[in-house]
């Protein structure tokens, strides 16, 4: 039976280095730090900008290793989507940016995934859920009134539209 190890690190897309934790914890595993290094950047250039986990696999008899990928956190689609640089320290009264309900349903079909929703419209409050705690409002509106607006049908029309996106 292989002896694996998970090293779990978060990264900017494209920017890991070999600073500590990551270049001395693969090191001491007997690992090129600089070549797992460039794999990881190679593999998350693609999220350039936003915070992602990487996880990377470790066969400790052979030395072979995979690089796994997850999708941004969904602070950091909201807060790219939204301008922000980082989430409000206090949501309740000061708001960091505001976005549109598209945007909110785009960010959970991304996210679909990682998420436990068994439908667009529970994915949708979920990610509202995030967006009032960082200070993100949605068309002007806190997040929680547009919750309330989902469940009494406001928003069907537009949900509707991305359904096959959602099915995907």
């Amino acid at each position: 039976m292989p002896r694996i190890r998970v090293v779990r690190l978060q990264v900017e897309g494209g920017k890991a280095t070999p600073a500590p934790p990551l270049g001395p914890t693969l090191q001491q595993l007997g690992l090129d730090v600089a070549r797992v290094v460039d794999e990881i950047n190679t593999a998350t250039k693609i999220y350039e900008g936003l915070e992602v986990r990487v996880d990377v696999v470790i066969d400790l008899d052979s030395k072979e290793y995979n690089i796994k990928v997850k999708l941004p956190t969904t602070t950091s689609l909201l807060l790219r989507a939204a301008g922000a640089e980082k989430p409000s320290g206090d949501p309740g009264h000061n708001k960091v940016g505001d976005l549109d309900i598209e945007k909110i349903i785009g960010i959970a079909i991304l996210k679909k995934p990682e998420l436990n929703a068994k439908s667009l419209r529970a994915a949708v409050k979920t990610i509202l859920g995030t967006a009032k705690s960082i200070g993100i409002t949605v068309s002007g509106k806190d997040p929680r009134d547009v919750q309330k607006e989902i469940d009494k049908g406001l928003y069907d029309e537009t949900l509707r539209k991305y359904e096959d996106r959602w099915k995907t």
